[in-house]
C-alpha cells in the first residue's frame, strides 16, 4: 500500500508512479482473442460448441440447446427465495425510474431564413448483453445493462452468459426476466462476443454490445468495435474516497475493501486531511481482512494497488481526484455537495456518509457500467444514451434555399467540389463558380 504526502519534496513522482500503474491486462491475450474471433466468422456455431465443451465443461447436443428455454428459466425463477426476488425487483424498479427519467426529446427549430432544423432519437434494432457466469455471477450487472435497453425502446437484447458444466445461476435468470430478456445463450467469453458481433446460423447479430467480463471479454468488445458499437472496454474496478476525521474508520475501511474484494487488479484510494485518521483508516482495513471471506482478493489489491493520499485542504484533494479521474468517488466531508462541485472528472459520486458506493452497486438506480482506468476524464457511465442514435434532419423551401444557399456554393468553390456548388446552383438559377 502506497502512502503519499503532498507536503513532501518527492509527492509529484510518487504521485505519478500512481498514475501511471498498470492495472490492465487485455493486452497480453489480444493474438488468442483475434484466433477464437476468427475461428467464430469461420465456423459460426461449430466453432460455439468447441468452445463452450472445452471451457465450459458443457456439451450440449447441438447449437440449438445453447439457447435457455422457456421453462427453465421458470425453473430457475420458481427456486429463487422471495426475499432476493423482492430485493432484485427492489433494484429493478429504482434502476428503471432513474433510465426512464433520462430519454430525451426531438429537436425541432425554425431558424430566422426560414429553414426548419430537428435531431431525432431512436433506438438500437438488437443489443448484445454479456454477462458474467457461473455460480459468482451477478444479476445486478443483468439490470444495469438490459433496463436501460429497455427504457431506450430496444427491440431485440439477447443476453450470453457462460454455463460452467452447463449450470447458470437461478438469480441470474430471474434478474433477465425481470429486466425483460428473453433470448438468453450458454456461451461465454470472446467466442460469445464473436457470435454476437458477426451472427451464426442460429444466432442473429446485434448492433451493439455491453456489458462486463474477464480478460478475454474485454479484448474481444475492443477488436469487434467497428462492426458493432460498445459500451467500453471496463478494466479493473477502483474507488476514490475523500473522508475527514468525523468518520468511522471502520466504515471508510469497509468502503475500501467493498472495491479491492472485486479482484487482484482492483484500486482503492483514500484521500484525507488528517494523518491520525489515515493511520486509523489503515489500521482498520488490516483488522477487517481477518475475517473477509474475500480476504485473499482485497488484500492482494490493497497491497499492491492501494493507497493513502495526506492533502493539505480540500482543495487539493479535488485537484487531485479530477487527476485520478476515479470510476467511483466518495465525498465523507462536513460539506459533500460543495466539494463535489469542484470535481470535473469522476464515473459516479456518492455524497455524505450515509452513502456508500456499494448502495449505487445494487440500488441507487443510477448505473454501475462506469469508466475505468482514468476514463471518466472523457467517458461517461452506462446511460439510455448508449442505446439510442441521434439523426439530424433539415426541411427548406425556396425561400431558405436562396438565403443561405450562396453562402454554401462559394464555400464548395472554395474547397474544390462543383458538384456540391452546382447541386445547389442550378435550383438558384445561376451559374457556379
Amino acid at each position: 500500500m502506497i502512502r503519499l504526502d503532498t507536503r513532501a519534496a518527492d509527492f509529484a513522482l510518487g504521485f505519478e508512479a500512481l498514475l501511471q500503474q498498470a492495472r490492465e491486462t487485455t493486452a497480453q491475450v489480444d493474438d488468442a482473442v483475434a484466433a477464437i474471433i476468427a475461428d467464430v466468422r469461420g465456423r459460426g456455431d461449430a466453432a460455439l460448441l468447441d468452445y463452450t465443451a472445452r471451457f465450459d465443461g458443457h456439451a450440449p447436443d447441438n447449437a440449438a440447446a445453447l439457447r435457455v428455454t422457456e421453462a427453465e428459466m421458470d425453473a430457475a425463477i420458481a427456486s429463487v427465495p422471495p426475499a432476493l426476488a423482492e430485493a432484485l425487483d427492489v433494484a429493478a424498479r429504482r434502476i428503471e425510474r432513474f433510465h426512464v427519467a433520462q430519454l430525451p426529446r426531438d429537436l425541432e427549430l425554425d431558424d430566422p431564413e426560414g429553414l426548419t432544423l430537428g435531431m431525432r432519437w431512436t433506438p438500437l434494432d438488437a443489443v448484445g448483453l454479456y454477462v458474467p457466469g457461473g455460480k459468482a455471477a451477478y444479476p445486478s450487472s443483468v439490470l444495469m445493462n438490459a433496463i436501460p435497453a429497455r427504457a431506450a425502446g430496444v427491440g431485440r437484447i439477447a443476453m450470453c452468459v457462460p454455463a460452467p458444466k452447463g449450470e447458470l445461476n437461478p438469480l441470474v435468470l430471474a434478474a433477465a426476466r425481470r429486466a425483460g430478456v428473453a433470448e438468453i445463450w450458454r456461451i461465454g467469453g470472446a467466442q460469445a462476443v464473436a457470435a454476437m458481433a458477426w451472427g451464426t446460423a442460429k444466432i442473429d447479430p446485434v448492433d451493439r454490445i455491453v456489458g462486463p467480463g474477464n480478460a478475454y471479454v474485454a479484448a474481444a468488445k475492443r477488436q469487434v468495435f467497428g462492426r458493432v458499437g460498445i459500451d467500453s472496454i471496463a478494466g479493473p474496478s477502483e474507488v476514490v474516497v475523500l473522508a475527514d476525521a468525523s468518520n468511522d474508520p471502520a466504515h471508510v475501511a469497509m468502503d475500501l475493501l467493498a472495491q479491492a474484494e472485486h479482484d487482484e487488479a482492483a484500486q482503492s484510494i483514500l484521500i484525507t486531511d488528517d494523518a491520525r485518521f489515515a493511520d486509523a483508516v489503515v489500521a482498520a482495513v488490516k483488522a477487517a481482512l481477518a475475517d473477509l471471506p474475500r480476504a485473499a482478493i482485497a488484500g492482494e489489491s490493497w497491497k499492491k494497488h492501494g493507497a493513502v493520499i495526506l492533502v493539505r485542504d480540500w482543495e487539493e484533494a479535488a485537484a487531485l481526484t479530477n487527476d485520478l479521474a476515479p470510476e467511483h468517488l466518495q465525498i465523507m466531508v462536513a460539506d459533500p455537495k460543495a466539494l463535489f462541485g469542484k470535481i470535473r472528472h469522476a464515473g459516479a459520486a456518492f455524497l455524505g456518509r450515509w452513502c456508500p458506493e456499494a448502495l449505487g452497486d445494487y440500488v441507487a438506480g443510477p448505473n454501475h457500467v462506469l469508466p475505468t482506468g482514468r476514463t471518466a476524464r472523457f467517458a461517461s457511465g452506462l446511460s439510455v444514451f448508449d442505446f439510442l442514435k441521434r439523426t439530424t434532419w433539415v426541411a427548406a423551401e425556396e425561400a431558405g434555399l436562396r438565403a443561405i444557399g450562396p453562402a454554401a456554393v462559394a464555400l464548395a468553390g472554395a474547397e474544390g467540389l462543383d458538384a456540391h456548388g452546382r447541386s445547389i446552383a442550378l435550383r438558384l438559377g445561376r451559374n457556379h463558380g
